[in-house]
Formats: C-alpha cells, sequence, structure tokens
C-alpha cells in the first residue's frame, strides 16, 4: 500500500489525529474506539506523510501534488499544441478570405472605373470607414520558420509558462506546515477537489480532476492576464487626431481568441469519449445514448425502443454541438468584454484611463464565472454519461476499524 493510498483512507475519519504507540491511528474527533490498523511496513512512511508534531492536517500536496504538477503541464502542452493548429487553419482561412475579398474588389473596381468613364468627371467617393475596436480574429505579428505566431498565442504561453513554474516552485519544497506558494497551491487544489467530488461523485473526480482543475485554472488566468493594462493597447498603429490608435497589438487575450477555446473544447471532446467508454465501456456507451430506459413489454416495448432510438439521434447531434458551445460561450463574453473595455477607453480622449475602472472590476467576476462555467459544463457533460456507472460504484458509511495488509 501506498502513501497516497494510506492518505485517501485517512481522509475518511475526521480531522486531527494523533499517532498512537501502537500499530494504528487513533482519532480524537470521533470515538475513542475507532481505529485505522495499518501494517508494520506501512507505519514508517505513514508517518513521513502524515504526523505534524502529534497533530496532522490533511496533507492535499502529498495525494496530489506531483500528479497535478504533471498532469497540468500535459494538459497545457496539449492545449496549447492544440490552438496552434488550429492556429495554423485559422491562418489558411483568413489567406484564402482575403484573397477572395482582394480578386472581388478588383473586379468591383474595374467595372466601377468603366462607369465613371461614361459618366465624365463625377467625383469618386474615397472616405473609408475606419474600424474600432478589438478585430475579431488575432493578429499574426511573427513567422519564425514559417509557423504564423498570433499576438493571443503568445499570451497563451505566457500564461503556460508562469503556471508551470508556479506549480515547480509550490511543489518544490514541500512541508507539513505549507507557506506561501505551497499553502495557496494546496488551497486551490484542495477546494476544486473537494467541490468537484460533490458534484461527480468520488470515482469520477480521480479519473477526471486532472483535467478539469487545469482547464479551470488556465482560463481563469488567461481571462485576468488579457486585463492587465497593456494588453491591446501595446503594439503597431497610426497617428490620428484624437491620438495613437494601436492597429497590430502586441498581446491579445488568450480566450479572445476563437482558435483556443475551441481547441480545449475539442480536447474535452476527446476525453469525453475516452472517459465514457473506461466508465461504462462500449456496449454502455451505446446502451446509455440509445436504450431504452424502464421496464416495458409486448407492443409498448417495440414503441419505446423506437421513442429511444430516435432520442438518442437528436443526443448524439446535441453532442456534436457541445464542443462548438463551449468554445463560443467563452470567447464571446471574453471578446466582448474586451471591446467594451476598449470602446470606454476611447469614449471620451481625456478621461480614458477613468472610464474604464468600474468594467474592470466587472470583468474580473466575468472571467471568474467564465472559467467556472466551463470546468462545470465539462463535468456535468461527464457526468450524464458516467452517472450509472458512478452510482452502482459509490461506496457510503465508514467503518469504525480498517485493516490494511
Amino acid at each position: 500500500m501506498d502513501t497516497k493510498d494510506i492518505i485517501k483512507r485517512a481522509r475518511r475519519f475526521a480531522n486531527p489525529f494523533r499517532v498512537t504507540d501502537g500499530d494504528g491511528f487513533r482519532f480524537k474527533d470521533i470515538d475513542p474506539g475507532d481505529t485505522l490498523q495499518f501494517g508494520s511496513e506501512d507505519r514508517p512512511r505513514a508517518k513521513e506523510a502524515l504526523a505534524c508534531e502529534g497533530d496532522v492536517r490533511r496533507d492535499v500536496p502529498t495525494i496530489l501534488g506531483c500528479d497535478v504538477r504533471r498532469k497540468l503541464e500535459i494538459t497545457l502542452a496539449v492545449l496549447l499544441f492544440a490552438a496552434f493548429l488550429m492556429g495554423l487553419d485559422a491562418e489558411l482561412t483568413f489567406a484564402q478570405n482575403e484573397a477572395a475579398q482582394a480578386a472581388s474588389a478588383t473586379s468591383t473596381s474595374d467595372v466601377a472605373g468603366h462607369g465613371t468613364a461614361e459618366q465624365g468627371n463625377l467625383p469618386a467617393p474615397t472616405a473609408e470607414t475606419e474600424e474600432h475596436g478589438l478585430p475579431q480574429y488575432a493578429v499574426e505579428i511573427a513567422r519564425p520558420f514559417g509557423f504564423p505566431i498570433t499576438n493571443s498565442m503568445v499570451v497563451s504561453w505566457i500564461v503556460a509558462v508562469g503556471l508551470i513554474i508556479f506549480a515547480r516552485v509550490a511543489t518544490r519544497n514541500m512541508k507539513n506546515v505549507p507557506g506561501g506558494a505551497q499553502n495557496l497551491f494546496e488551497w486551490l487544489v484542495g477546494t476544486l477537489y473537494d467541490f468537484l467530488e460533490k458534484i461527480i461523485g468520488p470515482r469520477l473526480v480521480k479519473r477526471t480532476f486532472w483535467f478539469l482543475a487545469t482547464i479551470f485554472i488556465f482560463i481563469l488566468s488567461a481571462n485576468w492576464v488579457s486585463l492587465i493594462p497593456g494588453v491591446g493597447t501595446i503594439g503597431w498603429g497610426h497617428q490620428t487626431p484624437n491620438g495613437f490608435v494601436v492597429d497590430q497589438p502586441l498581446f491579445r487575450g488568450a480566450n479572445a481568441d476563437l482558435n483556443l477555446t475551441l481547441a480545449m473544447a475539442l480536447v474535452f471532446f476527446a476525453c469525453w469519449i475516452v472517459w465514457g467508454l473506461q466508465e461504462v465501456g462500449p456496449v454502455g456507451f451505446l446502451k446509455e445514448l440509445f436504450a431504452p430506459k424502464g421496464e416495458s413489454t409486448g407492443p409498448l416495448k417495440v414503441l419505446m425502443i423506437a421513442v429511444f432510438f430516435a432520442a438518442g439521434c437528436l443526443e448524439i447531434i446535441s453532442i456534436l454541438f457541445r464542443p462548438i458551445s463551449l468554445s463560443f460561450r467563452l470567447y464571446g463574453n471574453i471578446f466582448a468584454g474586451e471591446n467594451m473595455l476598449e470602446t470606454m477607453s476611447r469614449m471620451i480622449p481625456y478621461l480614458g484611463w477613468l472610464l474604464p475602472i468600474p468594467f474592470y472590476f466587472m470583468e474580473l467576476l466575468v472571467g471568474l464565472v467564465q472559467a467556472l462555467v466551463f470546468m462545470l459544463l465539462c463535468a456535468v457533460f461527464t457526468l450524464l454519461m458516467c452517472v450509472h456507472h458512478e452510482e452502482a460504484g459509490s461506496t457510503s458509511g465508514h467503518g469504525g476499524e480498517v485493516s490494511a495488509t
């Protein structure tokens, strides 16, 4: 039995508890007769993992620290790689659209030229409508070795590297009495774990926590980093009578780019399929979609089979639209918030530093809510597929004495 199993079993009992002179742990907050027994070979590791000056607190990093850090790095790498591939595809799409628009504009100008030649000296309108606000797609700022790098990709890389460095620093020298970064890391991981465990159950949270926690922390960090002054306001532009206007910002909010939000949704969709197959199997997966529920016989059973088969087809369409709804919901809210901040800053030239301040506080709340909504939707979608297996596999009640070999 490894340390993680020891901690997991110890969490079933009240805290704090103390180590007795025997081979067990006697808990102070419950019946003195309730003792958690361990084998003699497990006692040194149990003391090292749990003991803290006689009284012991739940040690979240011991349960999750190394696994969370490793899976955090893997998940961030997968998300960024998927976003990079989506960005390449988007660049090709935009290039094709721009080429088509240029060809259309050329043909239109030719037709207009013939018309103006027939009309004589009539003046042609030359005023162009200047586009204000954040562009709908990320701006390419570099192309090393032929690979496009956009301003939103830069921000996503900064956020990912910052989170990896924070996880490394927080779990580098683990202490029984945490402080600083380790304390924040424990609180964040422990709070998320307990929160998700109440929603999707203890069995399913062990399988999905690494992804759900990573996606929440990454989205929240990216949303709040995009509010730092300089994001969207530092870059290349031109001078106007009302001041300098940035046309190509160096930084752009990571989640204000549809490529990243769609990449995260597609990664979740792939994980959702794997988790569903692992929990209920291929046959159970199909039964969950198409099999009739309840007990019926005779003609009614045939009718129920047809009804649930049609409902399963509709459910498949709903499942296919889930990545689209997830990605556009997050992208739309963050993109609208950044446009609102930019509009407030340009509304009155001399008060551009003051008007956006109240909206910054609202965007802080919106960033938290959107990260929470994305994580909860992923958790609920997973629970809906694995709910029957979860209920069958869950256990209740706590025994007074548990033996281990």
